[in-house]
């Protein structure tokens, strides 16, 4: 049996961030994260590294915050206090031409309603929950059903779509901390959820995601960020030319409404196979999926205790190579089956089939129904501690 998230009782503030750094799962130590919605207070301490910037306004009036994260390498992080959201992220190829190479929009309107979930902070549970149901300590729940009869990355009005507290840090590592409490029975939950993500762009041209929650009830927690890379730039084609390589030998297979059968089968010798690189298009035809085809698999990593090198992508035209290493279990890797061409994003250039790709950090899917799955629940007195990097370079 596989071993769940690890986690150890609440203590002294200073530790959080530091401990988030090494540890997996959850652990550490920390007080209650601060509760609440909406935007940092006026008069936050900003300078060139980190500009706040006004996004527009919700349908309910909620006014919304950009903040432009900046390192001397000419890398450029854009996130909002809507869903904790990754909006735009600017990075330099082997000539030194910076181009924007995740998928988005310059306007809230296109995060208003964010079906793909561009960039999202996503929670309480990501991916997928079966029948939108399940029993923990002998009480059952009820989810939102949001994908069929399943609940799918947090409901109806998941952590994507609520509005975050957003704190500022000034620094080398220039850094934003959201915050959110996620209320008893919000989507079916249980428990009153305090959750932060802090996104820090880092002088080695990485963008470091550090999440922390705790809990006042039992209840799941699986986050992610949903951001859809396209090494090229955004809107420039597809990523079936990317070159992709997973260091996991294992994933988990599923039904046709993409739900995990509880089995954990080898990648070798499958289309599925990305331990040594491989271009993404190369048997993507042979994956067996249903409609409308393509990848979208959870991989199980080998086990670790400290940050783990998951996946490296690179795109061979512009040289730009990016490495994702977390803490997690597991990865999620989906290639935009589902965009068909209806979105233009900050290009103005629809977003095709495959035009971009997720590299999602996680625990597996519908682990609630899966004894043999990493555990997901996160225990009153118990501290959520995961952290996961992208790391960008060009050659």
């Amino acid at each position: 049996m596989r071993l769940g998230r690890r986690c150890s009782p609440v203590g002294p503030v200073a530790l959080v961030l530091t401990f988030a750094l090494t540890a997996a799962g959850c652990g550490g130590t920390g007080a209650d994260i601060p509760a609440g919605q909406g935007t940092a207070p006026a008069g936050s301490k900003e300078s060139s590294r980190v500009e706040k910037i006004d996004f527009g306004k919700t349908g309910d009036g909620v006014a919304i915050d950009q903040y432009v994260l900046r390192n001397a390498s000419g890398v450029v992080a854009k996130v909002i206090t809507y869903g904790a959201t990754l909006t735009d992220l600017l990075v330099p190829d082997r000539n030194g031409k910076t181009a924007s190479i995740v998928l988005g929009f310059d306007r809230l309107d296109g995060y208003l309603g964010n079906e793909p979930y561009f960039g999202a902070t996503v929670g309480r549970v990501a991916n997928r929950i079966a029948g939108a149901t399940f029993v923990l300590n002998g009480q059952p729940y009820k989810l939102a059903s949001n994908n069929g009869p399943n609940h799918l990355h947090g409901g109806l009005k998941g952590f994507d779509k609520v509005v975050w507290r957003a704190e500022p840090h000034d620094a080398d590592d220039p850094s934003v901390t959201f915050t959110y409490r996620s209320p008893d029975g919000e989507e079916g939950y249980p428990g009153n959820l305090s959750v932060s993500v802090t996104y820090t762009l880092t002088t080695q041209n990485e963008i470091r995601l550090d999440y922390v929650a705790t809990t006042d009830k039992a209840t799941p927690v699986n986050l992610t960020n949903h951001a859809y890379f396209n090494l090229a730039g955004e809107g420039s084609g597809t990523i079936l030319d990317h070159e992709l390589m997973i260091a996991a030998d294992e994933y988990t297979p599923t039904d046709a409404a993409l739900i995990p059968t509880g089995k954990i089968l080898p990648v070798r010798a499958t289309p599925i196979d990305f331990t040594t690189p491989a271009r993404v298009g190369a048997r993507i035809d042979q994956v067996p999926a249903a409609p409308p085809g393509g990848y979208d698999h959870n991989y199980v990593l080998p086990p670790h205790t400290q940050l783990f090198l998951a996946a490296r992508l690179v795109e061979p035209k512009s040289g730009r190579a990016m490495e994702v290493l977390t803490t997690e279990p597991a990865l999620q890797f989906y290639s935009g089956n589902f965009l068909d061409g209806t979105i233009r994003g900050r290009s103005g250039v629809a977003y095709v089939k495959h035009a971009a790709l997720c590299l999602e950090t996680q625990h597996f899917p519908d682990s609630v129904h899966h004894p043999n799955f990493p555990s997901t629940i996160l225990q009153p007195g118990q501290r959520l501690v995961s952290q996961t990097i992208y790391r960008f370079s060009s050659r």
